[in-house]
């Protein structure tokens, strides 16, 4: 039985009213291979990441949170975007639009890796990283 297609495929919340046959035969297979492995990844967790993991919708959702609670690039990209964010400053004279852009565009990528800092410390490192000119 081949199932790895269902690690790499995103659950479709519904099919709508004007499915062929063909497409609803497709998703039912789907959702069963998905449900038997869902079902091996929680029998092989300890409980608590049972208990994190057994209402997400799909097996592709749950490899996907794992990968981001304990997989290296994560942890290293999470790293590598805060000590930018905490190291950030914006040069005398450059346009301060660009700045605060980029300073959001890495809080927002921090917030895509479920890094939360309190909203008022991001203001707090945009205002830091202006020059005293400011």
């Amino acid at each position: 039985m081949e199932v790895g297609y269902i690690i790499e495929t995103q659950v479709v919340d519904h099919l709508g009213e004007d499915v062929s046959n063909d497409q609803l035969n497709t998703y039912e297979l789907w959702s069963t291979d998905d449900m038997k492995i869902r079902c091996y990844m929680l029998a092989s967790m300890n409980n608590e990441l049972q208990k994190q993991h057994e209402n997400m919708k799909s097996a592709h959702e749950i490899l996907k949170n794992l990968g981001e609670l304990y997989g290296e690039n994560s942890r290293t990209t999470r790293y590598e975007i805060t000590k930018e964010l905490f190291h950030a400053r914006m040069q005398e004279g450059t346009d301060v639009g660009a700045h605060v852009q980029r300073m959001i565009r890495l809080i927002q990528q921090l917030e895509k890796l479920e890094f939360r800092i309190d909203r008022g410390l991001y203001a707090d490192l945009v205002i830091q990283s202006l020059p005293d000119s400011f």
